[in-house]
């Protein structure tokens, strides 16, 4: 199935003409679901469309996808017994999460440079081609790099570390450079593309926020970043939906000046990351190897702290 298959459903929504599905497909709607779960005013901004014409999209859109569907607590407990558990390689760290990093959610791990969150997202694209009965998902990994942080090299020695075949643990990690926020949005597209043909069951963006912090600078950009980021926090919790997959974002923290009290950091993206995120982990140094994890948020786990090691062999207790 291509992507025109895609337009096709698209375009034979009521109302949508071909010029209309076309304008559609190239602001990133990809099938009626997509459209289902928009506001019209963002179809207005976005594919250039009359308010009245964007409504009815998406009313349309929403007949075919069945969106406004209520569900039974019975369906969605069943829905939660096939989450998945993804290790960490550390067990505390595991323990915090409640047993590990949680599939059908978006776990963001925050902190200053330094402080393990590319080492975390390194070992997680090893541990989840692993076995289920090791803690794995048995499944490929997707990372999209904004800021040239990939070390092949590092997934080696983790990989040797478990004594796994160190090149078969490479062949199914699948590793794009995002230049700017636009190309980022556009690659986890490219992700939900090539998730058809691999079993992909972990999504990295190291980091989230980056691109996002350089290009929309001073207040007056901040209405438009924060309505971009909200799409992409939106596309990528789509994914571990679909896919029944875990995505891990970084995000690095900004100095809150006005803090005396408590930590003195606090992460980028503001309430959008913050509300869209099922768990974030604030992540900081101690001495030596050693780094402490805090479960700032999370659904239905207490707050609590972890303490780990980054060593030569990967995250370890």
């Amino acid at each position: 199935m291509g992507k025109d298959e895609k337009v096709d459903e698209i375009a034979e929504l009521p109302g949508v003409g071909p010029a209309t599905a076309e304008k559609l497909r190239d602001a990133g709607y990809v099938d009626p679901m997509d459209l289902a779960v928009e506001s019209p005013q963002e179809l207005v901004n976005v594919a250039d469309l009359g308010l009245p014409t964007a409504s009815k999209i998406i009313q349309e859109a929403r007949k075919v996808s069945n969106k406004d569907n209520f569900k039974t607590g019975k369906e969605l407990l069943e829905k939660r017994l096939e989450v998945g558990r993804l290790t960490s390689g550390s067990k505390l760290l595991d323990e915090l999460l409640g047993g590990g990093f949680e599939t059908q959610s978006i776990i963001e791990l925050f902190g200053e440079f330094g402080s393990a969150k590319t080492q975390i997202a390194h070992q997680l694209c090893v541990t989840v081609q692993q076995p289920k009965d090791q803690g794995g998902l048995e499944g490929h990994a997707f990372f999209i790099d904004t800021e040239n942080t990939f070390r092949p090299e590092r997934i080696i020695q983790m990989a040797e570390a478990l004594e796994l075949d160190t090149e078969k643990v490479l062949e199914n990690i699948h590793v794009a450079r995002a230049y700017n926020s636009s190309h980022q949005m556009l690659l986890v597209d490219k992700v939900k593309e090539l998730s058809k043909e691999n079993p992909a069951r972990l999504l990295v963006v190291d980091s989230l926020t980056a691109h996002f912090r350089a290009e929309y600078i001073g207040r007056g950009a901040l209405a438009d970043r924060q309505q971009k980021l909200n799409r992409h926090m939106h596309d990528l919790l789509k994914w571990s939906d679909v896919n029944n997959g875990v995505v891990c974002v970084t995000n690095q923290v900004s100095a809150k000046p006005d803090a005396f009290f408590g930590d003195p950091t606090r992460p980028i993206g503001g309430h959008i990351v913050g509300h869209t995120a099922t768990f974030r982990i604030y992540l900081r140094k101690s001495k030596g190897p050693k780094r402490i994890a805090r479960l700032i948020d999370s659904p239905h786990l207490p707050e609590g702290e972890a303490v780990f090691t980054v060593s030569e062999t990967g995250i370890r207790d």
